[in-house]
């Protein structure tokens, strides 16, 4: 008996701490810089983009060899049938060496160098952009999360509101005090308070879900630390922000600087090339060596070559102009692109702006809305007003709420939108 006693007990004792451990793992509280750290360590996009860039730094490697000699080698042998036979050997082995160096081509192996060191900057410009705007999706799903949590709460609350309010009208429907219709307005409510703490329900799952993507965690078993309270004061005045330290910036200054260099390339094309070349040889057969007759022969071959174009029917230099205009389009597009910033930083302020008097008004309204809710209790428990006032001053008080919720929520993400949209960095 001591023994299936000494056995239940550990068996209980492992499944309590097989318990345990699993109530832990999903009770995991992260904060919103936990999580804009872990979406940059873990996120897809940016592994993607630092991928990106080793491809390029692999690539600027190999064009930094471009100017240096190249050495080639060979090995061959050969079997000669007649009549080839009686005119060297039947069986002959070759080696040979290749030496190479270009000693001038039309600065094109100086511009490639710097061609793939700015395609390098180009990458790490785009991984930069990749971080801002992967930080900003982290963050805007953090504080959805935590609206819908505050929303989970709420039609909770608001559903006990409604319950005790059911109640009340339904003792007063039994003792005949009442209409029927007073107790089904009052159910109609508790449905769509139901259908509202569902899709809060969902909102949360779903929102815990995408962050769990993007930041990399194993799977939605985690809380958020935050919440919507706190106070909003500061309104950010209208200014002529310049984003200097945007990453689209980089990218399309990167941009027009490879476009340039293009130009320099092909430009190139159209100025001669030399190259100084160097072969050694060396060969093994029965009498090889026409002059000595031995088995081997070795020697060397230098030769220089020039190459100019001399006429092409202006095909180089109509690709050259190409690339000029495929250049100055660049420069506009960054033009643009600087001007239409500045817009979406005053559209920023705008918005934050707005975000922070909808909260004021909203909550004025929840002051108001409480205020009515309590007079409206009040009087029906005094006997005064009927229960519909009530309720209508609960789903009031409820909307109040929420659009409150809404509004602290919206603030903070919109307060991320101009943090990116200024090029403030955190």
């Amino acid at each position: 008996m001591k023994i299936i006693y000494d056995t239940i007990s550990k068996i209980v004792l492992v499944l309590m701490f097989t318990a345990a451990v699993n109530f832990q793992a999903q009770e995991r509280v992260v904060s919103l810089d936990e999580v804009k750290n872990l979406a940059l360590e873990n996120n897809k996009k940016i592994r993607k983009a630092q991928q990106n860039i080793e491809a390029a730094k692999a690539a600027r490697t190999a064009s930094e060899a471009g100017g240096k000699p190249t050495l080639d080698g060979s090995v061959g042998g050969y079997y000669f049938s007649k009549p080839l036979s009686n005119l060297i050997p039947e069986v002959l082995g070759s080696a040979n060496v290749n030496v190479t160096q270009v000693l001038y081509a039309g600065g094109k192996v100086e511009t490639g160098k710097k061609l793939s060191s700015a395609a390098v900057d180009l990458q790490m410009a785009q991984k930069a952009l990749t971080k801002e705007e992967v930080k900003l999706s982290a963050e805007t799903l953090y504080w959805q999360i935590v609206n819908a949590k505050e929303k989970i709460a709420l039609a909770k609350e608001y559903i006990k509101l409604l319950d005790q309010l059911h109640t009340n009208v339904k003792n007063s429907f039994d003792a005949g005090l009442t209409y029927k219709n007073d107790l089904l307005k009052i159910e109609v409510q508790q449905n769509e308070a139901q259908l509202n703490l569902k899709r809060a329900e969902d909102g949360f799952s779903i929102a815990k879900l995408n962050l769990a993507q993007i930041a990399g965690l194993p799977n939605s078993d985690f809380d958020v630390e935050d919440s919507v309270s706190g106070s909003f004061a500061g309104v950010l005045a209208d200014s002529q922000v310049q984003p200097t330290n945007r990453p689209e910036l980089s990218i399309l200054a990167k941009a027009v600087e490879i476009n340039q260099l293009q130009e320099k390339l092909l430009d190139g094309d159209r100025k001669p090339n030399v190259a100084l070349s160097g072969i050694g040889f060396s060969s093994v057969g029965k009498n090889v060596n026409p002059i000595n007759m031995k088995n081997n022969m070795q020697g060397f071959v230098g030769m220089l070559s020039v190459n100019i174009p001399i006429y092409d029917w202006g095909a180089r230099k109509e690709k050259v102009k190409e690339q000029q205009y495929k250049t100055n389009a660049q420069k506009l597009e960054m033009e643009e692109t600087q001007e239409l910033l500045v817009l979406e930083v005053q559209n920023a302020v705008m918005q934050l702006n707005q975000s922070l008097k909808r909260i004021e008004l909203a909550e004025r309204s929840l002051v108001q809305a409480t205020e009515n809710l309590r007079l409206n209790q009040d009087r029906y428990d005094a006997g005064t007003v009927v229960a519909e006032e009530v309720l209508k001053a609960q789903v009031l008080w409820q909307e109040a709420k929420s659009e409150i919720l809404d509004a602290k929520a919206e603030y903070k993400i919109n307060e991320a939108k101009y943090k990116k949209a200024s090029g403030v960095t955190d």
